[in-house]
């Protein structure tokens, strides 16, 4: 797989979500424009839960994971920026994002209102 991002990197953080939290990625946002896929769109799978509006995608081959749709601005990716080849983010301080505390949608939540409950 390979993508390119259009775009200075000044920004990169670290998540604290529980899925982010255990993949270890150091991130970079980059809005949808400036992102494009080149090749293996064909082995990407992607991890989805509870809103559906992060689209988290990951290699199905090799299992690294190297970017996602994110919920907050679903028309930005979060770009694992140890997957860009010569980038050193060795001279950028860290941010730490808050993931944790982003609201969780109830299981039993629906989508639309379905209109009055019968008796």
């Amino acid at each position: 797989m390979q993508f390119r991002i259009a775009a200075e990197i000044t920004d990169v953080y670290r998540c604290d979500c529980s899925l982010c939290r255990m993949k270890g990625a150091l991130m970079t946002t980059v809005h949808e424009d400036a992102f494009t896929l080149l090749s293996g769109a064909d082995s990407l799978s992607e991890y989805n839960w509870n809103t559906g509006i992060a689209r988290h995608c990951f290699c199905s081959k090799c299992g690294i994971y190297p970017f996602h749709r994110k919920r907050a601005m679903p028309d930005h990716y979060g770009v694992n920026v140890q997957c860009l080849t010569g980038f050193d983010a060795s001279a950028l301080a860290v941010r730490q994002a808050e993931g944790r505390g982003m609201s969780v949608r109830a299981k039993a939540a629906r989508d639309l209102w379905t209109g009055p409950r019968e008796a």
